[in-house]
Formats: C-alpha cells, structure tokens, sequence
C-alpha cells in the first residue's frame, strides 16, 4: 500500500507499507539507485511494515519491493505497471 501526504509544496512524504507477514523487506526503485540497504521497511506495531521517503513533486519513479531471499514483488497501489526488462514489471509511482 502506499500512502502520500504532502510534506510542503515542492515535496510528497509517500509511506510505503506491506503486511508484516511478508518478513524482511525493501522498497527498491529511481529514488534511492535500487540499493536494497537503503530503505528497509521496519515493523509497525499495527501489523504492518513500513518506510517513507519526501520525494520531490513531478516525479515518475519506478520501484519494487525485495524481501528475503531476493523476491520481488510490486505493490498492488502502484500507479501504473511497465516491463522491467527482465520478463516481469516494475510499478511506477507519480508524484
């Protein structure tokens, strides 16, 4: 799921969140060189895990999650989906 509120007028906080259930995970994608170390999404207390990330308004960024393993998956609230190249998709977030 991912949520975004706006941080000022220049920049979205954007909240990216998965049921903890799916275990350790990372939201890869243009925002930070799809470094998995960069944003690991920490356990929440309400059953979810999450990260956020203030990321300048007009973007187009394109991103996945990478849990353990190195399984990737996309979000289901992406606003668009594309070919990756690599015989699946990656979603891409507007902002």
């Amino acid at each position: 799921m991912i949520r975004r509120s706006p941080a000022d007028p220049d920049v979205l906080k954007v909240t990216f969140a998965v049921p903890a259930e799916v275990g350790p995970v990372s939201v890869v994608g243009d925002f930070n060189a799809w470094d998995p170390e960069s944003t690991p999404l920490k356990t929440r207390s309400n059953g979810t895990r999450s990260a956020a990330l203030n990321l300048p308004t007009g973007g187009r960024y394109r991103f996945r999650y990478l849990a353990t393993g190195g399984r990737f998956f996309d979000d289901e609230s992406a606003d668009a989906y594309e070919a990756n190249g690599y015989g699946d998709t990656h979603g891409l977030l507007l902002t």
